[in-house]
């Protein structure tokens, strides 16, 4: 069946409980009444509760209405915040170098509303030290303990230790940030014309740096994976 309301003379009863185009309570008329008056007004009957009894009806510019209706709703879709668990893998023995690197990671999935899951992999006898990996865990968690907190704590999963940090921010909140920040450099763009595109000269490489980053984040290169073992 059809979500569309009925309109106009596709409306088959005698009578209708009539609405006024600024909503005021016209009462119950006969249908061919409601007709003459949405001609008058140059406007559609449509009827906007079918189940009651008589149905009710109100008139109203109804492709101005369906145009409006569209719109909000694009722009819930584009307001509407999905949850994102992002997720970071970590050897005990990390050193310093990769652990800045993975940390960073972290703190722009945390500044963005994600969850991040972080993951220990113990291999050898690593497994027999869980204490290494728990150290790891809660060293991470006070570093960036002012974008996010511990929802999961440390916990064993086979040869894995896994923990989840949530965000201080939510993901409305971060995504509302990040389009003030993108109309902030468009206007700056507009602005300053020569200075935008040293910018976006050097945001392009950013981008490829952030792409190739983001890939290591998923899944652990090969090489890497040999080299920490």
């Amino acid at each position: 069946m059809s979500a569309e309301p009925r309109i106009n003379d596709r409306i088959r009863v005698p009578e209708v409980r009539l609405v006024g185009p600024s909503g005021e309570q016209v009462g119950i008329v006969p249908l061919a009444k409601a007709l003459e008056l949405a001609q008058e007004y140059d406007l559609d009957l449509v009827e906007v509760a079918a189940n009651a009894r008589p149905p009710v009806c109100k008139l109203m510019d109804y492709g101005k209405f369906k145009y409006e209706s569209a719109m909000k709703a694009r722009e819930a879709r584009k307001n509407q915040a999905h949850t994102v668990i992002k997720e970071m893998k970590l050897r005990p023995k990390i050193d310093p170098h990769d652990y800045d690197t993975k940390k960073g990671h972290v703190v722009r999935f945390l500044k963005q509303g994600d969850k991040v899951k972080i993951t220990i992999m113990f291999r050898g006898r690593e497994q027999s030290r869980p204490e290494l990996g728990y150290r790891l865990l809660q060293r991470l968690a006070e570093d960036v303990q002012d974008l996010g907190f511990i929802e999961s704590n440390p916990k064993q999963d086979g040869r894995n230790m896994i923990m989840v940090l949530g965000p201080h921010k939510k993901k409305t909140e971060a995504m509302a940030e990040a389009r003030q920040a993108q109309e902030a450099r468009k206007a700056d763009a507009k602005a300053h014309p020569g200075r935008s595109q040293n910018a976006a000269e050097g945001d392009h490489d950013d981008h490829d740096v952030e792409t190739h980053d983001d890939h290591d984040v998923e899944t652990e290169a090969p090489a890497q994976a040999a080299a920490e073992a």
